[in-house]
């Protein structure tokens, strides 16, 4: 069963609980901070892009997490299986960074005198700008992306927990096309419009300590049609809604459970670089994934840990719409991650 929200109403009710769990596609919720009834250091809040083509990508952050920020520069070179990323932490900023309420107005701009990044709204378009000291071999990675072609639906998801006052709030908007430059290292690395696609990950919500997800995503085009996906689980209640969902040529198509089948080593550990498969049990989405490679990270503070495996890589397979078109995939670039969290 998945609840489809159709109006416009207050994200929270006045105990502070999600009102309507289920998904959307468009951002009807209407999200206010000063809403929130849990513990303020319990509050998550987040912005992240990915500008990516078939060769190379850049991926920016910028999150208040309450008791602490984090800004964050990644750029990705798919041809040389390679990837750095740069991130700043602040403590106990509880919402000092003043995130919009909304992803369709308001700016997000984070800077300190060796980086700023900076998020804008202009003329129904999104401007990234980015500039960081000290990137890559003692040089700067600094650009301007300017996102277009934003598609009428998108996922909207409400996802409360199995505690009271914890909720997730979270749109994914596929499939913008990508203009611009980026600087690495001396070099430029152009994003062209005709093959470069981008992806919003807007977060806002209050989480449980503990909790693991797992996400995908891609954008790109098939037949040169607008095409890419969004796939994930692995926490809160999603008895409402699942957030999968197609997006062809604008609009949205949903899915119910798909199953991310990670392999693993003679150990039975978890091997990311190995080829991962992705069933559904509706038939409608059935992936192979080829990785490239895995941006990884692990920061385990004793009380605060955070154990990443972002795996950028190919994906072929077939995905079906709502009126049953198939849709062939082919080598089409994106990402799985599983991600674990004591927050």
């Amino acid at each position: 069963m998945q609840h489809e929200i159709t109006k416009q109403t207050p994200l929270l009710d006045e105990q502070g609980n999600a009102r309507e769990a289920g998904y959307a596609k468009k951002l009807l919720p209407v999200y206010n901070r000063k809403d929130i009834k849990a513990n303020g250091l319990r509050i998550k809040e987040w912005d992240y892009y990915l500008v990516c083509n078939d060769h190379y990508a850049v991926a920016l952050t910028v999150a208040d997490n309450s008791y602490m920020g984090l800004d964050s520069l990644s750029f990705l070179n798919f041809d040389e299986a390679r990837e750095k990323t740069k991130s700043v932490i602040q403590v106990l900023t509880r919402g000092k960074k003043n995130l919009p309420s909304t992803s369709m107005e308001g700016d997000v701009e984070a800077e300190s005198k060796n980086y700023k990044i900076k998020f804008r709204r202009q003329n129904g378009k999104r401007v990234l700008e980015f500039h960081m000291e000290r990137f890559l071999n003692e040089k700067p990675i600094s650009g301007q992306i300017l996102l277009t072609d934003e598609p009428e639906e998108s996922m909207v998801i409400v996802t409360p927990f199995h505690k009271k006052k914890h909720f997730y709030y979270n749109q994914k908007i596929n499939c913008m096309r990508a203009e611009g430059t980026v600087t690495v290292d001396g070099k430029d690395y152009a994003f062209d419009p005709a093959e470069s696609f981008a992806v919003l990950d807007w977060g806002r919500g209050v989480w449980t300590y503990k909790n693991t997800w797992y996400w995908g995503s891609a954008s790109g085009q098939v037949d040169g049609v607008p095409f890419g996906f969004n796939i994930g689980y692995g926490f809160g209640d999603t008895s409402a809604a699942t957030e999968n969902m197609l997006f062809y040529n604008g609009k949205a198509h949903k899915l119910n459970n798909v199953y991310f089948n990670i392999p693993k080593d003679d150990k039975g550990k978890e091997d990311y670089l190995k080829p991962w498969t992705f069933t559904s049990d509706d038939d409608r989405f059935e992936m192979d994934f080829q990785p490239i490679l895995d941006r990884a990270a692990c920061i385990d503070a004793l009380v605060i840990k955070s154990d990443q495996h972002q795996v950028f890589g190919r994906f072929t397979g077939k995905a079906v719409l709502d009126d049953g078109k198939v849709i062939s995939v082919k080598n089409l670039i994106g990402f799985a991650e599983k991600v674990y969290n004591k927050w």
